[in-house]
């Protein structure tokens, strides 16, 4: 191959690798997977991370110098967000391939979420329907925030460290659906136990908003108050 054939393509090839040495550290895929969320800031991406605060900036140095992160300072806080929707839809892409080539994957993930039946795949029109139904109640168990900014239409939000205090809302007569951040956040699998102690028929859907962005299914965005976890279909009182 010539000399200018090669430079070209050595050119090319080390633009790509780029991307390669910026996920090569499990705690920036970690943080990538939190910021397919949504927006978050230092603070709040290093406590989700269960990462120092110094640790957590480090990496996220890292993704932005390689323009898969934008950050923003509002006031005294630094807010990170993915550079655009691709970047979702690689994460998405890398632990799908993953997932399918290593089977020690499957292996930890069977381990620990032995007994917890899942809706792996989402039909999006079925699943709604059944939501539209009240056949099943779904369940956003993910942070406040993470919810506004991106959840299934009709889920209802209740945050895992909010559950206990809202069982008595929950209709015991359908099957609850709980979903979270992805197929590796334990906030649903934790929230099925606990339904499930509690008496509930309870199942976890294994996708998260990521996943379903990634699908072209369009997400609900706004708030709704945290102590009423009713879908968003129906009026509050006096609205």
């Amino acid at each position: 191959m010539s000399t200018p054939d090669r430079e070209f393509k050595d050119a090319i090839y080390e633009q790509l690798a780029r991307i390669g040495r910026a996920v090569d550290h499990p705690r920036r895929l970690e943080l990538l997977d939190l910021l397919c969320q949504g927006p978050m800031t230092v603070e709040q991406l290093a406590a989700k991370s269960s990462m120092p605060l110094a640790s957590a900036s480090q990496h996220l140095q890292q993704l932005r110098e390689a323009r898969m992160v934008q950050a923003q300072r509002h006031g005294s806080h630094v807010v990170y967000r993915l550079a655009d929707e691709h970047v979702c839809d690689f994460f998405v892409a890398l632990r799908d391939l993953a997932q399918r080539r290593y089977s020690e994957i499957k292996a930890v993930s069977e381990e620990f979420l032995a007994d917890l039946q899942a809706l792996e795949a989402v039909d999006g029109t079925r699943l709604q329907n059944r939501v539209n139904s009240g056949e099943v109640v779904l369940l956003d168990v993910r942070p406040p925030e993470e919810y506004a900014t991106g959840h299934w239409p009709g889920a209802w939000s209740v945050p895992l460290d909010t559950l206990a205090s809202r069982l008595r809302d929950l209709p015991r007569d359908r099957t609850i659906v709980a979903y979270c951040r992805g197929p590796y956040c334990v906030l649903a699998p934790h929230a099925v136990k606990r339904l499930r102690e509690a008496g509930f028929q309870a199942i976890r859907l294994a996708e998260g908003p990521g996943d379903w962005r990634t699908k072209g299914l369009a997400l609900a965005v706004g708030d709704r108050p945290s102590d009423d976890p009713r879908p968003p279909l129906l009026p509050s009182d006096g609205e």
